[in-house]
């Protein structure tokens, strides 16, 4: 039986992956090439626990009390480049066994979005102000926790003298600040955080929680939150004070200027700053088998007006559904991210596929690689924000209706494009009847 190319192709595509994946235990880090870097990870993870006092005694475990367990969790960080910049180890607990209204009441922490982070990147351009990069070691390790929470005794971790001839699941061991995996540790570092800056004179916003902004008479500094990762906007003198001040209370590591962050790459230049995903992009491509593939120099074919000759329309009475074994959502969702961090040409056309995941064709998935062939060959496309631009500068809000949707009955769409300055801060549509 021949197997039809399309779905050859989706099942290769499919089975891609990374060979040399993370390991999952220090059992199989001990067996690699590079365990001397995953030892040394480890090591610094422990040291980082022990400095920030995490653990308490350990003690035999209190009545009606439910320890959580652990995990051990590695992963290698890459830059903006896709290259390793370092070896990561983490003990984490398992979130999952604690109780609500227990072991956890409040869970939600803000984060920065990216159209809150392109905004600032477009404001620095305009007011020539410096970006900076900062990263809080171990961060969640600072969060002081809201409840009472026992974690079983990890390996390694020696017993009492009295209890060395009890069963070691009788003990268990308090943690005294916020843990990885944790349900609460990413609210209580916020917390931590936030309730530093504020202290220090810095405002913010419950609009936009993750932007602390503090002025003076020499200049102002933004504090824009990602997680771990502070990124510093402002002028020169402000700058380093906020630097200083985070340092006061936190350890950090200086990545100098932001050149990634949220996904995004970021080229400074005399003329201004370029912002792309290029990694991002050659990642989707060799994720779907198209990282070779003919490009082409438009993001979808040309559309008819006849509904029947239309290659993007509906699944028709006569045509199969793709099988889960052709990876359209996955396809997606990627190319969605895309559009909407830093593509916004190929905006439209992933929108209109979209449209039919839930009764995706042959049609549509060639759709699909219509686009994957649109960004082989502008893997390096991105927004480019000019240092010199004319003055006044102006917000400019566009709504429009119906955008080469208008022919299809019943159908209309709303559009909406937010512009600032030279940088898209949103787009979106939606219908309307």
């Amino acid at each position: 039986m021949i197997i039809d190319d399309i779905f050859a192709f989706s099942v290769a595509a499919e089975i891609i992956k990374d060979d040399d994946i993370e390991p999952c235990s220090i059992n199989e880090c001990t067996q690699r090439q590079d365990w001397p870097k995953w030892k040394d990870a480890i090591q610094a993870e422990l040291n980082s626990l022990e400095k920030r006092s995490v653990f308490g005694h350990i003690v035999p475990t209190p009545p009606n009390v439910n320890p959580v367990g652990y995990k051990w969790v590695f992963t290698r960080k890459r830059n903006e480049k896709n290259e390793i910049s370092r070896y990561k180890a983490r003990l984490v607990a398992q979130g999952f066994s604690q109780r609500p209204g227990i072991d956890y009441v409040e869970t939600y922490s803000p984060v920065m979005d990216t159209i809150t982070f392109r905004y600032l990147i477009s404001l620095a351009v305009s007011e020539k102000l410096e970006m900076r990069l900062m990263d809080v070691i171990t961060a969640y390790l600072y969060g002081e926790l809201d409840t009472d929470i026992y974690m079983k005794v990890p390996e390694g971790f020696r017993l009492p003298e009295a209890a060395r001839n009890k069963p070691r699941g009788m003990f268990s061991v308090k943690l005294r600040r916020s843990l990885y995996g944790l349900k609460q540790s990413g609210r209580m570092w916020y917390n931590r955080l936030s309730k530093y800056l504020l202290k220090e004179g810095y405002t913010n916003d419950p609009i936009c929680p993750c932007v602390f902004i503090k002025k003076s008479e020499s200049g102002f500094a933004i504090v824009a939150v990602y997680v771990d990762d502070m990124n510093l906007i402002g002028t020169s003198e402000e700058l380093q004070k906020t630097a200083d001040y985070l340092k006061r209370e936190f350890e950090m590591k200086d990545l100098g200027k932001t050149k990634y962050c949220l996904g995004l790459q970021i080229e400074h230049s005399a003329n201004g700053i370029l912002v792309h995903q290029s990694t991002y992009t050659e990642k989707v491509l060799k994720r779907f088998g198209m990282d070779k593939a003919h490009p082409l120099s438009t993001p979808m074919v040309v559309r008819s007006l006849d509904t029947k000759k239309d290659p993007y329309r509906p699944k028709g009475d006569d045509e199969m559904v793709l099988g889960p074994e052709v990876p359209y959502l996955s396809a997606i969702g990627a190319l969605l991210y895309l559009a909407q961090c830093t593509r916004p040409d190929i905006s439209f056309s992933v929108n209109l596929l979209a449209r039919y995941s839930s009764a995706p064709t042959r049609r549509h998935w060639t759709g699909i690689k219509h686009v994957l062939r649109y960004l082989r060959g502008t893997t390096d496309m991105g927004y480019s924000i000019p240092v010199n631009r004319p003055t006044p500068r102006v917000l400019l809000v566009m709504l429009m209706q119906d955008i080469s949707l208008i022919h299809i009955k019943d159908d209309h769409r709303l559009g909406m494009y937010l512009h600032v300055e030279e940088l898209q801060s949103h787009g979106a549509q939606r219908n309307k009847h």
